[in-house]
Order: structure tokens, then C-alpha cells, then sequence
């Protein structure tokens, strides 16, 4: 059983005992019944963000109501917000020392983030408080498998099985335990138990047929997995597992039937590609397996082996120049690789390179050797055993690219980029839609003032985009331009018709029109502020018709795929001056501080973006956006746990998209990086 899998044990077996235990206090008042009673409604159907905002409201009202922001912090840990449900829990307990639950909840949460040591002091807690209850056990149980406490763990795992002997989790948990204590006879014993407890289980049967593929029990194992296959048609482990047993049983057909199943199920799993790849190209389907390997290549771009076995496809296939470049890739992912070193000075001997492949052949000679001085023949590392070969099947519990075959990772992780929330700036909506529903609004006097002197029903200072059809919009800065050749005309007029013009995209007139405005009312931060954001939607606008334009953008690995474009570079230095005008006029601007921000992003300048989104929540602690960008900077900073901290608290404030990005960070936590 992988980590990956036991920690997800975990939150089911908790999260009914956590719901259906009352939280109600005997004085509560009606209205703190009814948050709770509709927030865990909520939560049953498993609408976790709308749970999180009715307990928000009810922790508004009461923020003594420690059993709120238990409730909240399973919704958060139900949507993979695990730093955030640890923040709640702990309020929790901050607020009941003795509230058993939410430490056995704070532990289960920071047994998934890693947090083994505090983990188990919590469990701890919960066992002392309540020692006649089985939960805390079972979990204590895991914790100490995953923190290789073999023994430890299968005390917890008996005084769990004492009070409750039904559950096949527990045989197969303490099955795991003896497994790793080299007691293959015990640990048979409970998956054979956990068999017997559910025969409808498909985890047992696949636990026990792993075993037993372990052991070259291949008719056996196959029996099993035929049987979790029959209870549950989509549980990919065993399809998985089956694979390899026909694999080593020289069925290659109906292993790739297993392993193209698999991928129906989980289109992203690299690991299996990784396999196909492999048989295709013992079965000669050259073609087939390089399709693979660039699937490889895309979900993994980590993983070294990837590089070095399609180097050699590529070599098999006659093209020696890209086979070159994988095997480049291959050193640069792991410099100490002498076989790549090896196959790469083959090559340059073929490609007419032979001062080159003299020096990766003396530089293979020279790894081989320091290797072999340091370390005995049976354990220097594999890539320095020119012996050694790449190309057998790798089984799930093998770690792949950072992750377990079980870590199902990324998926549709390519359609996905989560980027800066935009720029706020004074747009035309229609008034019943302005608004976007925040706990609490941000109200500055000197902004509904501007906007009463302005007076214009579809005025908003928003980040949303203008709602007003394209033919409204025409007609709007048609009779502002009507209006600028009356008598009328003023500096709010020209403030108008400089919005008008940037919905309809003529940025150079906008520019030009505000600049006019503010030389009528140069100490008004407001127009400063429009203008800046015209002058950025244009470097956008323009850069979006060439090649690339800077954007921070996020892929599934928040901590390493959070980047400035390389490409193409734009100025927004006269953006930038125009907020700093604005700031200086209006030091209490939130919104400026939060554009600014922005621009010394998408400029490279995280330090400085940090300061200004910092600045912007003092000034307006509901600041959504600007809490979720500040996590994307953080995470980009390597400041993960900050990082999360503030998309959490994005998402509390309503940023929907922040409990995706949360997601997929969290899956990328699920397990330790490893190259092979």
C-alpha cells in the first residue's frame, strides 16, 4: 500500500464520525442552529465551497463558535485546502483544549502534509481524551507505518481491530506493518483476513495479488486481481497490476489491453505510458512506443529514465540527432548518469564527433571509477552500472517523477493555467451585476464620492469585465464624443470617454483621452489609475498578436512551474509611474497597491510585488485577489506554506480558483521527488 492511498483511508473513515457528531451547544441561539444546521448540510452533499461560506457568516456572528471552524476545516480539508484546515482546526482547539475531534482531524491533516512528529503528538491528545475510542488508533496506526514505525504500528492497529473487527483497511494496514518487518507469513495472514472481512473489497484483493506477485505467485496474484477487477470494473490498480503479470508471464497483448484500460481511466498517468512505451518496444511497435514516451515527456518532464530509453528508441529508429539530444537532457537531469555518457559518445562517434565522444567516454570512465572507490559493487548507484538496464517494467509502488503510480496527478493539468488575478479599474457594467458578492465590501468614501461627481449609472471600480454589448459601447462613446464638443465638456467627460475607448480596444485614443483629463485634474489619483491599467491592457493587447507576451501562469507543480515567459519582455514602467502618481495622491488606495503589484510581477520584481499586495490586504483585509496573487509570488519564492496560507484565504473570501490551484498543489505533495 503506497502512502498516497493510506492517507486517503484516512479522511473517510474520519469524516462521517466528524459530521455525524453533534456540534451544537445546549445555549446555542436560533440563528448560530441554523449556520450550522445548513452548513453541514452543505457539506453531505459535498458542496464544501458553499459550506465555507455559510460557516464564514456564522463565525462573523460568533467568533467564539469553535465548532464553525471545525466544520470549516473539514470543508477545507475536503477541498484539499490541508493548510488551511489546519489553521481552522487549530482555532478549534485554541478555542476547546479538550475537543477530541479536532485533534484527531488536526492529525489526519498533518499526516497528509507530511507532518509526522506533530501528527502523532495530536493523535496523542485525542487518545487521552477519549482512549475508548477506535479512530484516533486506526490513524495513529497509519501514521506510524508511514513513519516506519513498524511495531508501533501494529500495537495501534490490534487495540483498533479490538473494539473493531469489520474493517479490512485495519488487516490490510497491519498486513503492511508485518510486510516491512519481513514477516511475509502475518502479513498474508491479515490480507487474508481482510478478504474474508469484505468480500466486495477490491483493496484486499489487490493488496494480497501484489504480494503475491512479489513472490512469482503469478496464477495466484492474477486470480486476485481478476476478482477486484469484478468487484469494481474501474480500479485501475488492478488492471495496472495485471498488466505486469501477464508482462512476466509472456502476454504482452492482453498486458497492453490492461495497460490501455488504465489509461482510460487516468488519460494523465505517466507511469503507464511509461510501461507501454516499454512493451510496445519489446514487441518491435517502434512508432507506438515513441508516441508514448513524448506522452512521457509531457506528464513527467522530470523524470530522467524517460529521456534516456527514448534516446535509445531514437537510435533504434535511425535518428541519431534527437537521440542525442535525449541523452543531453538525460546528463542534465542527472549529471552523474555514466550510461548516458556512454551512449551519448556512441552517437557523437557516428554523428562525426569525435572530440566529443572522447570526452563523454573520459568523463563515463572517470563517474564508473568514483563510484567504485566509494561505494561497494552491489550498492553504487544504478546509473553508474554501465551493466544495468532500463528497461523493465516499473511497478506503482516505484516513484515516478516525483509520485506514486497511485498520485493521480495533473489531470487535464494541460488545459490548466491559473494566472494573476487582473488589474482593477473603473469599467462600465450594468449596475445590478457591479457588484461581486465579498463578506464584507470595501468602502472608501473618496470612491463612491468620485463616483457620484462623475455620475454615470454604469460606473464600477472592479477587476470584471465590462458586461455591456459591443454596440452599447459604441453608442456610449459616441455621445461622450458628442459631449466633449458642446460646451459642456469636462474632465469627467473625457474621464468617460477614455473608458469607452479602452472597452473598444482604441488604447492609443484612451491613452491620449486620459492624459488630457488629467492635465484638466492632475491631483486626481483615479485617473492616474485608468490610465495605467489602459497603458498595461495595450502592452497585453499588442504582445498577445506575436509570439508570447509575459504572464505569470501556473501548471500543476505551483513551486516549479510558476514563471515569467522567457520570451519576449514588455515595459510597463509608464503603467507603473501612473500607480505610483496615483499612490502618492491617495496613499490609503488599496486597488493602486494591488495594480502595482501586478505590473512588478508580470516585470519580474516578486520582492516588490510582495510589498505592494501586502500593503494592498492591510489596507483592505477582504482583499481576495490580492491575497491570491501574493500566494502565487510566495509559492514562486519557494515560500510554499505562505503561499497556500493566502490562497486559502483567498478562497474563504470567495476566489473559487483558489481550491483548484490548492488541489493540484496538493497532489504534488503527496509524495517525495524521486528521478527513478
Amino acid at each position: 500500500m503506497t502512502g498516497g492511498k493510506i492517507r486517503r483511508l484516512l479522511a473517510g473513515l474520519t469524516l462521517v464520525l466528524a459530521l455525524c457528531a453533534g456540534v451544537r451547544t445546549a445555549d446555542a441561539q436560533y440563528n448560530k442552529d441554523y449556520f450550522f444546521w445548513v452548513g453541514r448540510r452543505y457539506m453531505l452533499n459535498k458542496d464544501y465551497q458553499e459550506a465555507i461560506r455559510t460557516l464564514n457568516t456564522l463565525l462573523r456572528v460568533d467568533e467564539e463558535a469553535y465548532e464553525g471552524y471545525f466544520l470549516r476545516g473539514i470543508a477545507k480539508f475536503n477541498l484539499n485546502d490541508l493548510i488551511g484546515a489546519e489553521a481552522d482546526f487549530t482555532i478549534a482547539i485554541d478555542k476547546n483544549p479538550v475537543y477530541t475531534l479536532a485533534y484527531t482531524y488536526r492529525a489526519i491533516t498533518r499526516l497528509r502534509l507530511g507532518n509526522y512528529d506533530d501528527a502523532l503528538n495530536d493523535f496523542q491528545e485525542a487518545i487521552e481524551l477519549r482512549p475508548d475510542l477506535p479512530g484516533p488508533y486506526y490513524s495513529r496506526g497509519i501514521t506510524r507505518l508511514l513513519n516506519q514505525q513498524f511495531e508501533e504500528a501494529i500495537a495501534d492497529f490490534d487495540q483498533f481491530i479490538l473494539q473493531e473487527n469489520k474493517v479490512a483497511d485495519a488487516y490490510i494496514g497491519r498486513g503492511e506493518a508485518y510486510l516491512n518487518l519481513r514477516d511475509t507469513v502475518r502479513a498474508c495472514e491479515d490480507f487474508d483476513r481482510a478478504v474474508r472481512t469484505n468480500r466486495e473489497y477490491p483493496a484486499s484483493y489487490n493488496r494480497r495479488g501484489t504480494l503475491y506477485m512479489q513472490q512469482q505467485r503469478f496464477a495466484e496474484a492474477e486470480a486476485d486481481f481478476d476478482r477486484a477487477i469484478r468487484c469494481d470494473s474501474s480500479y485501475l490498480f488492478s488492471f495496472f497490476n495485471r498488466a505486469l503479470v501477464y508482462a512476466n508471464t509472456n502476454r504482452p497483448m492482453q498486458a497492453l489491453a490492461d495497460f490501455d484500460r488504465v489509461l482510460e481511466l487516468d488519460s494523465t498517468n505517466s507511469l503507464t505510458y511509461f510501461n507501454r512505451a516499454l512493451l510496445r518496444t519489446q514487441i518491435g511497435d517502434y512508432n507506438r512506443a515513441l508516441d508514448d514516451y513524448n506522452q512521457v515527456a509531457l506528464y513527467a518532464p522530470g523524470n530522467v529514465l524517460v529521456y534516456f530509453n527514448r534516446a535509445t528508441l531514437y537510435t533504434q529508429l535511425g535518428d541519431l540527432e534527437n537521440a542525442e539530444r535525449d541523452y543531453t537532457r538525460a546528463i542534465e537531469l542527472y549529471p552523474d548518469f555514466a550510461n548516458a555518457y556512454i551512449n551519448r559518445s556512441n552517437l557523437r562517434y557516428a554523428l562525426r564527433n569525435p572530440e566529443g565522444a572522447k570526452a563523454d567516454r573520459e568523463i563515463a570512465q572517470r563517474k564508473i571509477a568514483d563510484f567504485r572507490s566509494r561505494l561497494s559493487d552491489s550498492t553504487y548507484s544504478i546509473y553508474a552500472d554501465t551493466t544495468q538496464r532500463f528497461d523493465r517494467l516499473l511497478s506503482f509502488d516505484n516513484k515516478f517523477s516525483g509520485g506514486s503510480f497511485e498520485r493521480i496527478a495533473s489531470r487535464n493539468a494541460g488545459d490548466e493555467h491559473m494566472r494573476l488575478m487582473p488589474l482593477y479599474k473603473f469599467t462600465l457594467r450594468r449596475p445590478d451585476t457591479a457588484l461581486v458578492a465579498r463578506p464584507r465590501r470595501y468602502y472608501l468614501q473618496r470612491v463612491e464620492d468620485f463616483k457620484k461627481r462623475v455620475d454615470n449609472p454604469y460606473l464600477s471600480l472592479t477587476a470584471r469585465e465590462s458586461d455591456l454589448p459591443a454596440d452599447t459601447l459604441m453608442a456610449l462613446d459616441k455621445r461622450y464624443a458628442q459631449e466633449l464638443r458642446s460646451e459642456r465638456s469636462s474632465w469627467t467627460v473625457l474621464f468617460e470617454r477614455g473608458i469607452s475607448q479602452s472597452l473598444i480596444k482604441q488604447y492609443t485614443n484612451a491613452i491620449n483621452t486620459f492624459t488630457q483629463a488629467i492635465e484638466e485634474n492632475p491631483s486626481n489619483p483615479f485617473l492616474y489609475l485608468n490610465r495605467s491599467t489602459t497603458r498595461a491592457e495595450m502592452i497585453d493587447f499588442i504582445s498577445s498578436i506575436g509570439e508570447s507576451y509575459q504572464r505569470i501562469s501556473i501548471d500543476p507543480d505551483p513551486a516549479n512551474r510558476l514563471m515569467n515567459n522567457p520570451g519576449r519582455t514588455y515595459d510597463y514602467d509608464e503603467a507603473i509611474a501612473d500607480l505610483n502618481k496615483a499612490i502618492k495622491l491617495f496613499p490609503d488606495f488599496a486597488h493602486a497597491y494591488y495594480n502595482r503589484a501586478n505590473l512588478l510581477a508580470l516585470s519580474g520584481q516578486l520582492p516588490e510585488a510582495f510589498e505592494d499586495y501586502t500593503r494592498a490586504v492591510e489596507l483592505n483585509p477582504d482583499f481576495a485577489e490580492a491575497y491570491y496573487n501574493r500566494g502565487l509570488i510566495q509559492i514562486f519564492m519557494k515560500d510554499t506554506r505562505k503561499g497556500c496560507l493566502d490562497i486559502s484565504k483567498a478562497g474563504e473570501l470567495g476566489i473559487e480558483g483558489a481550491y483548484e490551484l490548492l488541489r493540484l498543489y496538493a497532489v504534488q505533495q503527496e509524495s517525495s521527488p524521486n528521478p527513478t
